[in-house]
């Protein structure tokens, strides 16, 4: 893959991509990202529990798709944990994951246990897979067929995890591991060479209440669709950690899925925690060599390239990278 600079004048290729998601607020922002973003070729889209319920989600990806004018395929995946019972994330989404946005009626879906394995095999190359939610329906795979997993998928890409940051799902867990750490675990030994984009970055990334304001009382359409997207975040941020702002976590995976160059990855021995209780779903540093696998995570990214970005390709007839909070 060409990673040439922009000064050197030889374009960047483009990537192609399947997005595995639970939409979900941020990843609405994601998917549009991605189906704006040039250097993005989406080439489908399965779907999965976690922010919301399957059939919620399902509807959710379609519907953000749509805005984009993208007519990639979208395939219902799993619908539950392998395991554990179903939890979802209504409080800080919303009840139909869209935060404040006014949707129509989802239509029931039938699970699929094979739908990232299917995505996989529609592909002839190798693609860039990027999970923004619980890793059940990579899993699956794995379980399935994990040679078509390891041929087809140049560089797994997830929103997950977290080393020093606090947890969004208790106090040590980040919530897309903690829905399925049994899930996790199994993706971290299959060892794909998977970068966690996980709390640690994301919580970094926050656009600003006041700046989510200017978008709810801008005259354009699509400034308010975006503002009632973020405006519940916004509420659930302030209530709950007393931030001024809402976290988009799952752009920044996107980001740095196209230009990891933008961040800084460490090398880490992680295993993920299997029990119950306060600890379920921490990923933490082992020492133990038959109980981790080493992982690249990301510890810092480069804050005026992503803001850009996000200016360029989502918000930018509204906001400037000042209504991003550092």
């Amino acid at each position: 893959m060409n990673r040439e600079s922009p000064q050197s004048g030889i374009p960047k290729a483009v990537v192609p991509i399947i997005i595995d998601t639970d939409p979900g607020i941020d990843d609405a922002l994601a998917i549009l990202l991605a189906v704006r973003w040039t250097r993005c070729h989406l080439k489908s889209v399965t779907v999965t529990y976690g922010n919301t319920t399957l059939d919620l989600a399902t509807r959710n990806a379609r519907l953000v798709m749509a805005r984009g004018g993208c007519d990639a395929t979208v395939r219902p995946g799993w619908d539950r944990p392998l395991i554990r019972p179903l939890v979802t994330a209504k409080e800080t989404h919303g009840k139909d994951g869209m935060g404040d946005l006014v949707l129509p009626p989802a239509e029931p879906v039938e699970p699929g246990t094979s739908a990232l394995r299917d995505a996989l095999a529609e592909v002839d190359h190798p693609v860039t897979l990027i999970t923004l939610g619980p890793l059940t329906n990579l899993a699956l795979a794995l379980r399935q067929n994990p040679d078509l997993v390891r041929t087809r998928v140049a560089r797994h890409v997830a929103m997950a995890g977290n080393i020093e940051a606090r947890g969004n799902t208790g106090p040590h867990s980040e919530f897309n591991i903690w829905c399925d750490p049994e899930a996790a675990a199994e993706v971290f030994r299959a060892e794909l060479g998977t970068e966690l984009v996980g709390l640690d970055v994301t919580r970094k990334l926050v656009i600003s209440s006041a700046a989510v304001q200017k978008l709810m009382v801008h005259p354009d359409e699509e400034a308010q669709w975006f503002g009632k997207l973020l405006s519940y975040y916004v509420r659930f941020h302030a209530k709950h950690e007393g931030l001024q702002g809402a976290v988009i976590n799952d752009p920044l995976a996107i980001a740095l899925a196209m230009e990891p160059s933008w961040g800084e990855m460490q090398s880490l021995p992680l295993r993920v925690d299997l029990s119950d209780g306060r600890m379920r779903g921490r990923t933490e540093v082992s020492s133990g060599s038959a109980s981790h696998s080493r992982m690249q995570v990301y510890r810092q990214f480069d804050h005026h390239r992503v803001h850009k970005l996000l200016i360029e390709h989502l918000f930018g007839r509204w906001l400037t990278p000042a209504d991003f909070k550092k």
